[in-house]
């Protein structure tokens, strides 16, 4: 860290990780510059926030100006910044030295790293990790995402006593990140999709995000997928110890003796790695397929990592869930609450209310989006609900889809749907907030109206 005291510092991209950035270089009494290439009145808040620092930063908006990228001594992006922008590929051959917020986290970084992969489950797998690991007296930060970026591990006052440090990476975040070895890999799955404002092809994502198995040695452990990777021969092949988790039975599968992991069978979860061990899911506080999925590939993290049986059964037992993502909120007379505000495409909407096995009074709605037809998914509603709450500018083409639907009710506001929603229980049902659409209607993002959501769930 002493390497950067009094150095120019110039962060492109003021986002939250761009003020995380701000303050672990002010504390290393650095001259610190921020450019966004948004234009000044687009940033509003951010600028605002900004000018209260002390010292504040110097600004530039609206553009990039290559004399920013030249004055100063290192360069620091975010993400979502090109990392092959012309201005970072001026300052690297003029000698500066230039790192993603990722990469300058992995720099400072002198603990065993575990990485977490793959196009979604990342943050729910490596939080259960942490939970598990936390159980058996470890020190573990987890980080990696705007939230939590890697740089804040730097920022710990007790970071030489971390025994672990894991940390969400995505595709996008791999973009040019070198001299990154982590003591463990853990992959859950690899969407179909690539994310079109960063890759140019879909061959360029795979390479991307497969790069960093390539990085690992016979003394390092990758954790894979079996149902969604167990085809791909290049995991098959990796040059590291490879422990695999299925949602089926090995002993059905045939692959018993083929391959060491984990796996469900007789409504149990058994592992093989070291030793066998079985864990009970008759108490499994978080719900949804999905979420078995991610305990599996958390189960196998740890016992790779001699996690004890007990700390895995408890994280079984007591793991609460992600914020936003079919979060356990309460129960109240019987009526279960729970937030899934981060279920903003009706996809999600779907996958959610399929994971209650009880009746589930949905409320929905948000920012409109003309162009999007909900008539496909009428019938899965239907089907899996017994009472709609609707909210929000696309209430009223929701209704229309949902016309077969007699229990679907269009409230005003979102303090009323909450409230109405609670009216129409009963002892068993959940009330369950999945919007299926874009918070940005009445709230900045899903996690404001999943925070707002908390607030007046505990006010009933």
């Amino acid at each position: 860290m002493e390497r950067f005291r009094n150095k120019k510092i110039l962060i492109v991209g003021i986002g939250k990780t761009g003020f995380k950035l701000i303050n672990f270089f002010n504390t290393l009494d650095c001259a610190i510059r921020v450019t966004d290439i948004k234009p000044i009145f687009d940033l509003n808040k951010p600028v605002k926030k900004l000018k209260k620092i002390k010292p504040a930063p110097d600004m530039s908006f609206g553009e990039h100006k290559d004399e920013d990228f030249l004055e100063a001594d290192v360069v620091v992006y975010s993400s979502a910044v090109d990392p092959n922008l012309p201005q970072l590929e001026l300052a690297r051959k003029n000698g500066k030295e230039v790192y993603s917020e990722f990469a300058l986290g992995n720099k400072l970084c002198r603990k065993p790293i575990i990485a977490v992969c793959g196009s979604y489950g990342r943050s729910t797998v490596a939080h259960m990790i942490g939970f598990t690991m936390k159980q058996d007296g470890k020190n573990i930060f987890v980080g990696g995402t705007s939230d939590s970026p890697f740089i804040e591990f730097s920022m710990l006052p007790n970071k030489d006593e971390i025994d672990y440090v894991i940390v969400e990476l995505s595709a996008v975040q791999m973009r040019r990140l070198t001299d990154f070895h982590p003591k463990m890999v853990v992959f859950t799955n690899i969407s179909e999709n690539y994310p079109a404002g960063h890759f140019t092809s879909m061959g360029e994502y795979m390479e991307t995000k497969l790069s960093i198995v390539k990085t690992l040695s016979p003394d390092d452990i990758l954790i894979c997928n079996f149902d969604k990777l167990a085809n791909n021969t290049f995991f098959r092949n990796a040059n590291c110890q490879t422990y695999w988790y299925s949602r089926r039975s090995f002993v059905k599968l045939g692959v018993m003796d083929e391959i060491q992991g984990t796996h469900f069978h007789d409504r149990r979860i058994h592992s093989n790695i070291s030793c066998h061990s079985e864990f009970s899911v008759k108490k499994m506080r978080i719900i949804g397929q999905n979420n078995r999925e991610n305990l599996l590939a958390a189960t196998t993290a740890c016992k790779a990592l001699d996690a004890s049986d007990e700390a895995i059964q408890t994280c079984v037992e007591r793991f609460p869930g992600i914020p936003h993502r079919l979060e356990f909120l309460m129960e109240k007379n019987g009526v279960s609450f729970y937030n899934d505000s981060k279920a903003e495409t009706m996809d999600n909407l779907v996958e959610s209310i399929k994971s209650f096995k009880g009746p589930v009074i949905l409320i929905a709605g948000g920012k409109d989006n003309e162009e999007f037809d909900f008539e496909p998914y009428s019938e899965k509603l239907i089907d899996n609900t017994r009472v709609i709450v609707l909210v929000g500018e696309c209430k009223e083409r929701m209704n229309r889809a949902l016309g077969e639907h007699n229990q679907t009710f269009i409230v005003g506001s979102f303090e009323e749907s909450v409230l109405f929603a609670y009216q129409k229980s009963r002892t068993g049902d959940t009330i369950l907030l999945s919007p299926g659409n874009s918070a940005s209607d009445f709230f900045r993002d899903y996690e404001e109206r999943g925070n707002y959501f908390k607030k007046l769930v505990y006010q009933l």
